[in-house]
């Protein structure tokens, strides 16, 4: 039942063709539902940077065409970039942190310097996400969103007076506390279509009570023209870093690599959104969203901007709601941002939300991404290991960050900018999953070639991987008959052309009662989760093609197909005892 809804609701799979007009009023209400994100990250950013209006005016008009080319290349597909999907872009609220003390304390070139270098990670990130996978995990990226949204939030809070002088004491926390109130309310209460406006009611209902209060500057709006370019600040590149470019690179580095690993969950939400029938993720459409990315980082760097991300929460909605996951859509939202960036007034009625009614979105949204550190954490389980690696980066990263001990020992300057808790948390993080990779069961591997030839070797690798742990004699030909399946399911077939033989790794890392095995093959067609969610037990006398995945299926307690840019890995796990 499950399925055939699904397959009502989704009107245009992404790569169907839908109408022009569909794609534009779709693409509108996508474009729409990035504004408020868009211009209160930027204004925050900048104004807590202490930069003057010519680049908030810019920063806005810039990242609305930012959010347009990253939105199309999403869809594009241009060899190893984009995803083929709609992937609403808009500006990345976990740079706020770093990008306010790069610009204070070295200046807006600084910023751009390390923008250029994140792109470069994020594009090789795109390339080696096979191997990062194990590195950055989710529980180091989980972690690194708590320590984000913590280190923060102190800035959307100090929002909360950036009033006009004169104004009542009362009246930032008043406005503040309307806009959280209609935040949730309208969250908690709001059905349907009603959903995605849910942030602009609030976001009303907030401005209107500062109207009432007389706190809303209305000088802007009158003075703007309706339709131009702002002026362009001074922006460049800084081609001789100084030091607070090296000491601030390490936490652009880390928070790049946690975009990344962020972007994975986005583009498995966008495409488990985007089709009629459920699908295994494709990984290499996650690796050209990735890439756009970097793109996105270096248009940042050059624009003076803070970096994009692709918003997987509203790309599901729309879909959701519209029924429409055709690509056109981000044509059509690309074309959207495009008018709204030369719409003058528009924009300056936009950066007149008042503090206070930023802050309280912002709020919500840092709670938000609290929320979802912790969902990422606990994603994979938490066992003893996981839980220590949390529980000393989270020490680490909340008790120094800005703590006085840093100064002391690093002086007043390096002191100060190595004294973010994000950094500190996430590189302890790193440290402690890789030490327990390190010091974890020792891991056997094999190499060999994809094809039926290496069987044996691989059947007297795992017998000897049986004996090793002590198994008896079920749960070693449990063991081998796995092996065996997954080389027969992996095999090259005619369609997959090519003379040359690929190479086959088989990774094995042991447990107490568990196995788990890792095939890295070249790359073939098919996604083997998929042919197992749509093999037919009824099927009465299944093919050969068919016959190793099912005695695979049966033989394993699970399986897992990820399928990169030139490579396949095959997570299988077996259970065993001696």
């Amino acid at each position: 039942m499950a399925t055939e809804t699904v397959e009502q609701q989704i009107r245009f799979e992404p790569d169907e063709a839908c109408p022009p007009i569909v794609a534009l009023v779709v693409g509108l209400q996508g474009a729409a539902l990035m504004l408020a994100p868009t211009v209160l990250i930027i204004a925050l950013s900048i104004g807590a940077s202490g930069l003057d209006e010519s680049y908030l005016t810019w920063g806005v008009f810039a990242g609305l065409l930012i959010n347009a080319a990253l939105t199309a290349l999403q869809a594009a597909r241009i060899w190893r970039i984009g995803s083929g999907h709609i992937g609403i872009t808009g500006p990345t609220a976990q740079f706020i942190g770093i990008t306010v003390v790069a610009v204070s304390e070295a200046g807006p070139h600084t910023l751009a310097s390390l923008l250029v270098v994140c792109c470069l990670i994020q594009v090789a990130m795109a390339w080696w996400l096979p191997t990062l996978r194990r590195v950055v995990t989710p529980v180091v990226s989980g972690t690194v969103m708590i320590l984000i949204a913590v280190t923060v939030l102190p800035f959307a809070f100090d929002s909360v007076q950036d009033l006009p002088d004169g104004s009542s004491p009362g009246a930032g926390p008043a406005i503040a506390g309307l806009t959280l109130f209609a935040s949730v309310l309208t969250t908690l209460g709001a059905r349907g279509r009603w959903r995605v406006i849910a942030p602009f009611i609030s976001i009303a209902a907030g401005c209107a009570l500062a109207a009432v209060l007389g706190v809303i500057d209305g000088q802007r709006i009158a003075n703007a023209d309706w339709f131009g370019i702002p002026d362009v600040p001074p922006l460049g590149v800084d081609l001789t870093p100084g030091k607070e470019f090296w000491a601030l690179l390490p936490t652009f580095v880390i928070l790049t690599l946690v975009l990344g690993i962020k972007t994975i969950t986005d583009g498995v939400v966008v495409q488990q959104a985007s089709w009629r029938r459920p699908r295994a993720t494709d990984f290499r459409q996650v690796q050209g969203m990735i890439s756009v990315n970097g793109i996105g980082m270096l248009l940042a760097g050059i624009a003076g901007t803070p970096p994009a991300q692709v918003y997987s929460a509203f790309a599901a909605s729309l879909i959701n709601l519209t029924g429409v996951a055709a690509r056109r859509v981000a044509i059509g939202a690309a074309l959207a941002f495009v008018v709204l960036a030369f719409f003058s007034k528009f924009t300056a009625v936009l950066l007149s939300i008042p503090g206070p009614v930023m802050a309280a979105y912002l709020m919500l949204i840092f709670g938000l991404f609290f929320v979802g550190g912790v969902q990422a954490i606990m994603r994979d389980g938490l066992d003893q290991k996981r839980t220590l690696t949390v529980a000393v980066a989270l020490t680490l990263g909340l008790g120094l960050h800005g703590h006085p001990i840093m100064q002391e020992v690093l002086g007043d300057e390096l002191g100060t900018l190595l004294s973010n808790g994000v950094m500190i948390g996430a590189v302890a993080a790193v440290i402690m999953t890789l030490s327990i990779e390190a010091f974890g069961a020792r891991r056997s591997q094999l190499e060999v070639t994809l094809e039926m030839d290496s069987l044996p070797a691989i059947d007297d690798f795992l017998i000897q991987l049986a004996e090793k742990l002590g198994w008896n004699e079920a749960s070693a030909t449990r063991l081998r008959s796995a092996g065996e399946e997954t080389l027969a399911s992996l095999l090259p077939t005619e369609e997959d052309g090519g003379q040359e033989i690929p190479r086959l790794i088989v990774v094995a890392r042991p447990a107490r009662t568990m196995v788990e095995l890792e095939f890295f093959a070249t790359a073939r067609a098919d996604n083997l989760e998929d042919q197992l969610a749509y093999l037919s037990d009824e099927s009465s006398l299944p093919d050969a093609d068919d016959l190793s995945l099912r005695l695979l299926r049966f033989r394993a307690a699970g399986v897992r197909h990820q399928k990169f840019q030139g490579v396949d890995i095959v997570t299988v796990r077996v259970e065993g005892s001696s």
